[in-house]
């Protein structure tokens, strides 16, 4: 990275002429610049020419006896032709190991590119006038991967990809167009807008980063030859002055320090030497004043401070001095001893600095954000106004470390401090608590209006999307606030009132703003004494299971339940499990609620027909305790249930746990013969992608698609039909959630759903109800097929 920078200066924002490649402005080697871009992309390019074989391979099988096979032969042979050729060129002439690569140097790889896309292009084209739109989907579908790939790993490059992507793009919508598929066509000229976005935006975070590191390079080779300079010149020097106090008997280390010849210090006033550039303008500091001052009188002085000024530098001299004074007691001068103590001061600058401020977002820490506080409500109380205390906790920032690692959460978090900082004015304060919790002190929250309208910026702004080492995370914020002095008269209080607040935001979902109210102290004592009435509701007795039927869409026969926890508190009568199931998991009780519903579930199963299965829901929290396998297997033992008859039931958040070992539990619960359910699916994370790797039995539909589809909404029918296709395809299962009228019942089995489960045919039973369902249930399923025929 050395002699990147040729000038103390960078540019804050990086043209986009120059981003492209068009354009070089002084003061940065943008041709070092072009060669780290280009090693960057070079490790990916065999792996750009396997992907081109194999999507013209397979481009070339779907035209076999579709299209001319002239044309198709010749179009495959250009296109291994030019992308062998750019190989081969660029590993003859080494691009990628250059120091320097000059802007005419690039021309050729940005033709390349725009012959790649265009001859991907010819090929979608040829497809489009020749064949069906069956044959043509592949193929545009091969181009957009293609278009995606270049966006991602040769975003280096922005030129390049956006050559691809545009000559590509541009061929894809025409074809579409041709054949009548307008909106397929927009579709494409979408996608690609979105890709040159996307890489444009990668790009320049390259650049930047590029250019930001040379800097600082730079910067640390300067320090260091400052350091060396100064440990070579010592520290301390003799100086003395004659009765109107300028330099005498210059010695040779104060000569160096001040970084003249002794000739022209000889004779100077001390003073004028000390101030530097401010002894014309006449602004002193006061140390200066005071080191006049002692000069003046004739007073001793020792270990004064003075910043001075060497050459334009800015630097810190510690000096004491007595008068000489002949026997006779007349005045001769001053002499004294003097030393830069430039580093020690730094040191010291940089220790307070770190003890108040965090080193990871360089925000003010917790101590700094508690004493200005402090300092706040002192101010407000005596002049009788209002501040403010904001504490904002981040929404779904904990999976993001857990699928892509703290180091990515470390940078988020710096992102996040940006945008905040970016949005302080001189009235607020913004810092970092710990993990992912900030806080802001609003010096004059007289306008409650105020407060208000901040946070939802705040929020908002939180809320957009980040670009982190090429993932795109999307993450939220939630934000209490508490008003001084009125919620809070000391700093404790008031921090305790904006926790309560924020609270309260997390308990609406995130995303949400509110202020601190008297009776959030009441809730927090109510959810403390329910949580200690919730550790002791197992030993009291206190739970007890419900039992809903599932059942088979073509007979309307019974071939399962769901075991639905329920807790009848004696303190606080029926509690719904929208109140206790997230109580339990904050105090870390769902482990051991878990098992006690395990258990319960397999040892009520042997009441039922050998073909019925019960289903029990577990959380993230369980799978990734060491001792949940056993305790399955246990329960299953003690009871006497046959893996085959139960099914645990997870949701999609479970695929945010990625490294914590809770999806690989998944693949041991299957290889017991445990049969698996995805809950909900559709409203979380939709993570198609492990449906492929993780066998599950059966999908379920989540009721918002059933009742969306009842009322003839296009997207919901839409998402029931290619849930069932593609669970169809994967060999599984798919339950439809949440009937409750004949009307949707007869509508999910239209759409092929294969297990049906809701209040039409039974709510929640307790178990000895759902014992005497199979008894009852002959008749109700009578009078179903006789409503269905």
């Amino acid at each position: 990275m050395k002699n990147i920078v040729n000038e103390p200066g960078l540019p804050r924002d990086i043209p986009l002429s120059v981003l492209l490649g068009l354009s070089d402005p002084p003061g940065v080697d943008w041709g070092r610049v072009r060669a780290l871009q280009f090693d960057s992309v070079h490790e990916f390019s065999l792996l750009k020419i396997v992907a081109v074989i194999l999507c013209g391979l397979l481009t070339v099988q779907w035209g076999i006896g579709r299209v001319d096979g002239l044309n198709l032969g010749l179009w495959m042979a250009a296109l291994f032709s030019l992308y062998l050729y750019s190989h081969f060129l660029f590993r003859r002439q080494s691009t990628w190991q250059r120091k320097t690569i000059t802007r005419g140097a690039t021309a050729m790889v940005y033709l390349i590119s725009l012959a790649g896309g265009s001859l991907w292009g010819a090929g979608f084209l040829m497809f489009a006038f020749n064949t069906d739109i069956m044959t043509i989907v592949p193929v545009w579908a091969t181009i957009i991967c293609l278009m995606v790939g270049s966006a991602i790993k040769f975003s280096a490059i922005p030129l390049s990809s956006i050559l691809f992507i545009a000559s590509s793009s541009a061929a894809l919508a025409f074809g579409w167009y041709h054949v009548g598929s307008t909106h397929v066509a927009v579709a494409s000229v979408a996608i690609a807008f979105l890709l040159i976005t996307a890489c444009l935006m990668t790009g320049r975070s390259f650049v930047d980063r590029k250019v930001a590191e040379a800097s600082l390079n730079e910067k640390s080779e300067v320090v260091s030859l400052l350091l060396k300079e100064f440990e070579d010149s010592g520290a301390d020097w003799l100086w003395q002055t004659d009765t109107s106090r300028r330099i005498t008997h210059v010695s040779p280390r104060f000569a160096r320090a001040i970084g003249l010849p002794s000739d022209e210090i000889e004779g100077k006033p001390f003073l004028q030497l000390v101030a530097g550039e401010s002894w014309d303008s006449g602004k002193f500091s006061d140390a200066l004043h005071e080191l006049a001052d002692k000069l003046k009188r004739r007073d001793s002085f020792s270990d004064i401070l003075v910043p001075v000024q060497i050459n334009g530098e800015n630097r810190w001299w510690e000096l004491s001095a007595s008068p000489k004074v002949d026997d006779s007691g007349v005045f001769h001068g001053f002499r004294g001893v003097g030393s830069d103590i430039t580093e020690q001061r730094e040191s010291a600058d940089k220790i307070s600095n770190m003890a108040r401020f965090d080193t990871l977002t360089r925000l003010p820490n917790r101590l700094q954000l508690t004493e200005t506080v402090g300092d706040v409500l002192e101010t407000v109380e005596k002049w009788n106004g209002r501040c403010g205390f904001m504490m904002i906790d981040l929404d779904r920032f904990k999976a993001v470390n857990d699928t892509l690692g703290h180091p990515v959460g470390d940078r988020l978090l710096a992102r996040v401090s940006d945008r905040l900082r970016s949005i302080m004015t001189d009235n607020e304060l913004c810092g970092r608590l710990g993990g992912d919790e900030f806080a802001i002190v609003v010096k004059d929250a007289s306008d409650t209006q105020y407060m208000e309208s901040l946070a939802q910026k705040i929020i908002d702004t939180l809320s957009r999307p980040y670009e982190v080492d090429r993932h795109t995370l999307y993450i939220g914020a939630s934000v209490g606030a508490a008003i001084g002095p009125r919620d809070g008269r000391t700093v404790e209080m008031l921090m305790r009132s904006a926790d309560l607040a924020l609270y309260r935001s997390k308990d609406q979902g995130g995303g949400a703003y509110n202020q601190y109210e008297p009776k959030l102290h009441v809730q927090a004592e109510e959810r403390r004494v329910m949580e200690m009435a919730l550790r002791k509701a197992e030993e009291n007795d206190e739970l007890s299971l419900n039992y809903q039927p599932v059942v088979s869409a073509d007979s309307g026969g019974v071939v399962g339940f769901e075991a639905l926890l329920r807790w009848t508190s004696s303190q606080f009568g029926t509690v719904s499990p929208a109140r206790f199931v997230p109580l339990a998991e904050d105090a870390r009780l769902i482990v051991s609620m878990g098992e006690w519903v395990m258990r319960q579930a397999c040892k009520e199963a042997m009441n039922w027909p050998s073909t019925v299965k019960v289903a029990v829901n577990v959380s993230a929290d369980q799978l990734v305790e060491p001792s949940f396998l056993p305790m399955v297997v246990s329960a299953l033992e003690a009871s006497g249930l046959p893996p085959s008859r139960l099914e645990i039931e997870v949701t999609e958040s479970i695929f945010m746990r990625e490294g914590t070992g809770a999806v690989e539990m998944l693949d041991r619960i299957i290889g017991l013969g445990i049969n698996l359910s995805l809950d909900d699916f559709g409203t979380g994370y939709s993570s198609l992608g492990y449906l492929r790797k993780t066998r599950f039995t059966t999908i379920k539909i989540d009721r918002s698609f059933v009742q969306g589809a009842a009322k003839n909404s296009p997207e919901s029918l839409a998402i029931i039909r290619a849930v069932v296709a593609m669970a169809d395809s994967l060999g599984m299962s798919t339950t439809a959630e949440g009937t409750e009228t004949l009307e949707e019942v007869n509508m999910v089995k239209q759409l092929g759903c294969r297990k049906i489960q809701g209040y039409y045919f039974g709510r929640p039973l307790v178990a000895d109800d759902a014992r005497g369902l199979f008894g009852a249930f002959n008749a109700k399923r009578q009078e179903y097929d006789k409503k269905s025929a």
